[in-house]
């Protein structure tokens, strides 16, 4: 990988990563979670992070979104180098390029589903966040769900709602962790059409964590890992 190309200068490079690693205390010592990591994601790009329980895929994906700092190496994202930031420097970065769709959904309970979507773009200080959330909430099959509160939307309601939010903001990267491990299979096949619907439209790069091998078969490529280090994995064209 070229320094250009990790930074994200001059090519459609959106994400990468050079020689991250990421150690933990433990009782028995320090205990290596991620082992030099190396790769780099195109914008527009799906990518599906694979692999077993334990192997890494969610710290790999939470040291790719700034929500935690490698011990080793360093990460950029939109040409932004997040490991040269403080936490409010990361926190701003993925505030302008950023969505998250997470197994739990995440929704605010106090909030209405239109509110929750509109809660991004308030922080933001638009405008027009009433309108595009409406928009947005519309696309995803929810008109008629506008004033209904987390507790009153079935799960796959609320993850409707939780994509909505994520993709209001028109984000440069969307970061999926389990997005369909709390629904039946039918919902989370809905769901996943929803997500890679919305990804396609708006050429938005997805990285996807996934156990399910037929949701990681619709990425253009995978990212496998094992035992905290990437492995080969054959290329898989998007449905």
């Amino acid at each position: 990988m070229t320094k250009n190309a990790a930074r994200g200068d001059g090519d459609d490079t959106v994400l990468a990563a050079r020689s991250i690693g990421k150690q933990v205390s433990s009782p028995e010592g320090r205990l290596a979670i991620l082992t030099d990591v190396s790769l780099e994601v195109r914008r527009g790009e799906s990518v599906a992070i694979v692999g077993a329980s334990g192997a890494g895929k969610s710290t790999l994906l939470a040291l790719l979104a700034g929500l935690d700092e490698p011990t080793a190496g360093s990460t950029w994202l939109a040409g932004h180098e997040l490991t040269a930031l403080d936490e409010d420097g990361r926190a701003a970065v993925r505030a302008r390029h950023v969505g998250f769709v997470f197994q739990s959904f995440h929704l605010v309970p106090s909030l209405t589903a239109l509110e929750n979507v509109m809660l991004p773009l308030e922080l933001a200080r638009r405008p027009d966040a009433r309108n595009a959330a409406r928009d947005v909430l519309g696309r995803v099959g929810l008109a008629e769900r506008l004033g209904h509160y987390p507790r009153q939307l079935s799960g796959g309601e609320q993850q409707r709602v939780a994509i909505a939010r994520a993709f209001v903001t028109d984000p440069d990267v969307l970061f999926a962790d389990e997005p369909t491990g709390n629904l039946d299979a039918a919902t989370g096949t809905k769901i996943m059409d929803l997500l890679f619907g919305f990804d396609g439209a708006r050429r938005t790069t997805l990285v996807l964590v996934t156990h399910d091998r037929s949701l990681a078969a619709r990425c253009h490529r995978e990212i496998r890992l094992d035992a905290g280090r990437i492995v080969p994995a054959a290329s898989a064209p998007a449905s």
